[in-house]
């Protein structure tokens, strides 16, 4: 599985608009290989912080969002990208991925029918996967990417 990385990104507010903040990268044994804060490319509105964990002082001292965007690109380009609705985090990064190589943990059939058919939270599958208990307050990028990985590794044998 070295081929694999997972990605989870924190986003705050601009107006009706999301802004990413924050992205986090690991490899399939689960260590941190990205770990970035983004500085805003507008005004923020609302950091989320309840739920984003992203503090004013976090994206002050954050790096380029170009430069965090070229870097992002680099490290996965050519992996299988694996995460949880991964669609917002490759948007919020203005960034695209082969779809044969991803492995979106929100889409996959059989983890929906743990919730009625409906997309299942990251905490439901690390729950039920897992038996971890994730996100009881603010999230943290960094462990949402471990906890993807590791869910989808679960199950990676049986995946269509």
């Amino acid at each position: 599985m070295s081929n694999y990385i997972a990605m989870d990104c924190e986003m705050v507010g601009s107006g009706n608009r999301s802004l990413l903040a924050r992205v986090s990268l690991v490899n399939s044994s689960g260590s941190l290989v990205y770990d970035k804060y983004v500085k805003p490319t507008q005004p923020v509105t609302d950091y989320r912080t309840f739920v984003s964990g992203i503090k004013q002082h976090h994206l002050n001292s954050g790096e380029n969002f170009n430069t965090v965007q070229r870097e992002v690109q680099n490290l996965i380009r050519g992996k299988i990208l694996v995460g949880h609705s991964l669609h917002f985090d490759l948007a919020a990064l203005s960034l695209s991925h082969p779809e044969t190589d991803i492995r979106d943990i929100a889409k996959y059939e059989p983890f929906k029918r743990l919730n009625n058919g409906n997309t299942p939270s990251l905490q439901l599958l690390a729950q039920h996967y897992l038996r971890q208990n994730i996100q009881s307050g603010e999230h943290d990028s960094a462990e949402d990417a471990k906890v993807a990985m590791k869910v989808y590794q679960a199950v990676a044998s049986n995946w269509r």
